[in-house]
């Protein structure tokens, strides 16, 4: 009988051992993917994705390109992996914003920022990077950033639309044509920081908040 507790107590121990390092597996691995993907979309903004290699990440993480190849077996599944962080990333920035109850004037600034301040001096908009390279992307990463591009429009369009709904942007002005210009003005002068510095990017967001003042 004492045997029989023994050996009930060990096994009961040893499961919970081998559930415990199965989980910890588990949760190492999804680590490495998340480590994976988020550098991937680093390397895409500074070099873009045509540019980086599996031999970029294996020589910064520390790890075989055959791990790599683990959790994605070719770059265009990584591709895709990353396109829909930034997918995701859009969607919370678009709910962040449909439940703020900041204004449409204070909502729209803050999207403006929040698509050109997140970056660091030598990187570019990871969208606009993924844009620049679109003839060269794989069918399935181009749907995605399609799918991306179409958002970030659309959520800018949002912003826009609700700014002429409390007169803090000219009803004549065409919504489509202002968040294109807009968005097209905050990434292109993301560009030109990476070659001449910060001043470019503050003069343009300093130029686009006057713009909103004087509508």
């Amino acid at each position: 009988m004492q045997w029989n507790l023994s050996f009930s107590v060990i096994l009961t121990h040893d499961i919970h051992l081998d559930t415990y390092l199965l989980v910890s597996y588990y949760r190492g691995m999804e680590n490495r993917k998340k480590q994976i993907v988020d550098l991937a979309l680093k390397l895409i903004q500074q070099k873009g994705y045509v540019a980086f290699s599996y031999d970029d990440i294996s020589k910064q993480l520390g790890v075989t390109k055959a791990s790599i190849h683990y959790h994605f077996e070719k770059k265009e599944d990584l591709g895709v992996a990353v396109t829909e962080r930034i997918l995701l990333r859009l969607q919370e920035s678009l709910m962040s914003i449909e439940n703020s109850p900041a204004s449409a004037e204070e909502k729209l600034k803050q999207f403006i920022q929040q698509q050109a301040q997140r970056f660091e001096c030598n990187e570019i908009c990871p969208i606009s990077s993924l844009q620049t390279d679109y003839e060269s992307l794989p069918s399935s990463v181009k749907e995605k950033i399609e799918e991306v591009s179409r958002l970030e429009l659309q959520v800018m369009k949002e912003l826009v639309a609700e700014a002429q709904a409390d007169n803090i942007i000219n009803s004549s002005e065409d919504v489509h044509q202002l968040a294109v210009t807009i968005l097209s003005s905050v990434k292109g002068s993301l560009l030109y920081r990476r070659v001449l510095g910060d001043g470019v990017l503050a003069g343009v967001l300093d130029q686009l908040n006057r713009f909103l003042k004087n509508q």
